[in-house]
């Protein structure tokens, strides 16, 4: 089976660089499937994990925005933060959740709710990346 380099880089650092076989991210129009040989695109993203697929097996990456571009053999994704599972802190991503749901529940000025809405976002897919729910 073909494969393509995926590439997570952020203002930091890369965070993920392998060949996977397919590659499945949430953009703002929804949720695209990306394959090798794919047309070459430019998306903006989604807060969402990235699933990147390497045979039968699945890693998950928590993508917080950004640009995706795709190229024939490559697809690299420029988030503004982006974490493997394996170093999500559980129990820090479900307060965070629990936080940002108490205020989005106080009905605060537009821009606090905006704050609260994407630290849920951010939260949320730290859990789903996690394994945890």
């Amino acid at each position: 089976m073909s494969t393509l380099r995926l590439e997570i880089v952020t203002p930091e650092r890369k965070v993920y660089e392998k060949d996977v076989n397919m590659v499945v991210v949430k953009g703002v129009a929804g949720e695209l499937g990306i394959l090798p040989h794919h047309i070459p695109l430019v998306t903006p993203l989604k807060v969402a994990p990235v699933k990147a697929k390497i045979g039968n097996t699945n890693e998950f990456i928590a993508v917080h925005g950004g640009f995706m571009e795709v190229r024939k053999d490559k697809v690299v994704i420029l988030a503004e933060a982006a974490e493997m599972g394996s170093d999500i802190d559980v129990s820090r991503a479900r307060m965070a959740k629990e936080r940002a749901e108490r205020r989005l529940a106080q009905k605060q000025s537009d821009i606090n709710a905006q704050r609260a809405e994407l630290a849920l976002q951010r939260a949320i897919s730290r859990l789903e990346t996690a394994g945890e729910q």
